[in-house]
């Protein structure tokens, strides 16, 4: 994927000039004319570099990088010092404010690209060892927000798919709980925020809906909309979880008499889809995001899947997308790409169909449950 790089430089022609450079070699560029500017485009977009001028009018790049530092989501981003100032003073002073080096802006436009290129490729590389390493010790404690298999059912089939934005670890999770051969629950939920928190806060979300459930089946208690309520305020009351918010999705699977019931909270619409006809059915939960106020409703939905039928449990990343490095959100392409792939004998599993092609790219965490009605001959 495409590296973006944000250019901070009071000259027009410079950036153009670096803008044109990059550009023509795989890079993203944004370009900036001066500080407030940038901070503009920062409110909106992390990019992968920042490179920055010396010397701007009203806030130098010195500045600037004061201003990033104060900052938790910007302070880590790599960060080059562009200058025409030949000064070891001024070669220290950047480097003083953590900036990882600096380049002349007489320097050759091959060096330039090396340059940006090697940092871009250690950066990754750095980035690539972290993870592995905390993802070693995550195995080791046996934290996963994802399970390892799906339930055996008698009368359903449920697969899942899930991908990560970039492989960064993120806020969905998907988790079943089968509490005998009768009763299954299905669950994904997506947790607000970017990456490394988001994972984080999934877990607690995670073991706070186990303990619902099970807390509530023990009293022989199958209503989701009261585990969903119960739920909801242990949530909003959690100091730890208190600016913390999650979407989710609960189903439960009867097995015995096939009933399918819903109940949601501030989550996409479940999706139908039964074979002719013209379009995927919605059902759409009416309740509010996890923890969001300590009283809300929850309604509960029961859903009837025919022989063949499919349901879908989608997570925002399912219908997030990027085309010509615009974002976008639409639940109606996703559900035409859907419809198609299936009316064309596909499997939703295939989520290369349904998802991305050449002309789109994954901009969030990705999803997707598929619950199946299983005909009498397929059992």
């Amino acid at each position: 994927m495409s590296k973006t790089i944000l250019m901070v430089d009071d000259d027009i022609v410079q950036l153009e000039l670096f803008k044109k450079l990059l550009t023509s070699n795989g890079y993203i560029c944004k370009v900036a004319l001066s500080v407030d500017i940038a901070e503009s485009i920062l409110k909106h977009e992390i990019p992968d570099l920042i490179i920055s001028d010396y010397q701007m009018p009203v806030k130098d790049g010195f500045d600037f990088r004061r201003i990033l530092l104060q900052n938790d989501l910007l302070k880590q981003v790599p960060f080059l010092f562009l200058t025409s100032v030949n000064d070891n003073n001024f070669v220290q002073q950047g480097l003083d404010l953590k900036a990882i080096d600096y380049i002349s802006k007489g320097t050759p436009a091959k060096q330039i690209l090396s340059k940006i290129d090697n940092l871009m490729r250690s950066v990754r590389q750095h980035y690539e060892k972290s993870l592995s390493e905390i993802k070693g010790i995550a195995e080791k404690l046996n934290l996963r927000n994802t399970p390892s298999a799906t339930p055996v059912l008698k009368n359903f089939s449920v697969s899942f798919f899930n991908t990560s934005y970039q492989d960064h670890p993120g806020g969905d999770f998907i988790d079943f709980i089968q509490v005998n051969e009768r009763f299954t629950f299905i669950i994904l939920g997506d947790v607000m925020g970017k990456k490394w928190g988001a994972w984080f806060f999934s877990f607690s979300f995670l073991s706070y809906i186990r303990s619902a459930i099970r807390l509530c089946v023990y009293d022989g208690n199958f209503s989701l909309s009261e585990i969903m309520a119960k739920l909801n305020r242990v949530i909003h009351f959690d100091e730890l979880l208190g600016d913390i918010f999650s979407t989710l999705s609960i189903v439960l699977i009867d097995d015995d008499t096939q009933k399918i019931n819903y109940a949601g909270a501030g989550d996409l619409p479940l999706l139908k889809y039964e074979k002719g006809k013209a379009d995927l059915q919605s059902y759409q939960s009416e309740g509010i995001l996890l923890g969001f106020l300590a009283e809300s409703n929850f309604n509960e939905t029961e859903i009837e899947l025919g022989s063949n039928d499919e349901l879908y449990l989608i997570s925002d990343g399912m219908i997030d997308f990027e085309t010509a490095g615009v974002k976008r959100s639409d639940i109606n392409i996703f559900k035409s790409k859907l419809h198609q792939l299936k009316e064309s004998g596909k499997s939703a599993d295939d989520i290369n169909y349904i998802l991305f092609n050449k002309n789109t790219t994954q901009v969030d965490d990705c999803s997707i449950i598929t619950i199946k009605k299983i005909k009498n001959e397929d059992k």
